[in-house]
């Protein structure tokens, strides 16, 4: 009371009032490790603090997030060595492919009419399946064509793999002509 009579307070009434405008709410943080990505907190394997009861409430019962415990925290260590591991095979795979897919000549046979126009037109899938016939794991999403091949000639082909890594073949479209068997009665 004898603060309260410094500040220009005279009742009880006016002591609580003035008390309560003063307490501040203390809102308690805990450190969480995210699992997964979650929008508007983090990315996978952050660390960060968060409110409580988000978490308690929301968060862990969706086993979005662990708690940064000193046990978690080394899993997390782990976690991040694998990560790394994995991501430099990945990218050795990727520049290996990339040298070896680099320059070659991929030759695709196209069924031609009597005026030489293709019956069919060579796009990315085509192209995809023949370089795996060949041995290269290649998807087709990773081959970059403007649009379809519709005529025979030589045809440069980029191809972006993993990791930014780019390859440039060389695609040959060659004509075969329909051998149509006429039979005169």
């Amino acid at each position: 009371m004898l603060s309260c009579r410094r500040a220009g307070v005279t009742t009880l009434q006016q002591a609580s009032a003035a008390s309560d405008s003063t307490i501040r709410t203390i809102t308690t943080f805990m450190k969480i490790i995210l699992l997964e990505d979650v929008e508007d907190v983090g990315k996978k394997y952050e660390v960060k603090e968060i409110k409580a009861g988000y978490a308690r409430n929301f968060l862990i019962p969706r086993k979005l997030v662990k708690l940064a415990t000193r046990e978690n925290l080394k899993w997390l260590e782990s976690q991040k060595e694998e990560i790394e591991k994995k991501a430099e095979e990945d990218l050795k795979k990727a520049q290996e492919l990339a040298s070896k897919v680099d320059g070659i000549e991929v030759v695709i046979n196209i069924k031609v009419g009597d005026k030489g126009q293709l019956f069919e037109s060579v796009n990315s899938l085509k192209i995809s399946e023949k370089l795996k016939s060949m041995g290269f794991n290649v998807k087709r999403s990773q081959i970059k064509l403007e649009e379809p091949i519709k005529e025979t000639g030589e045809f440069p082909v980029k191809i972006n793999l993993d990791h930014n890594l780019e390859a440039e073949i060389r695609l040959i479209i060659v004509g075969e002509e329909e051998k149509e068997a006429k039979e005169e009665i």
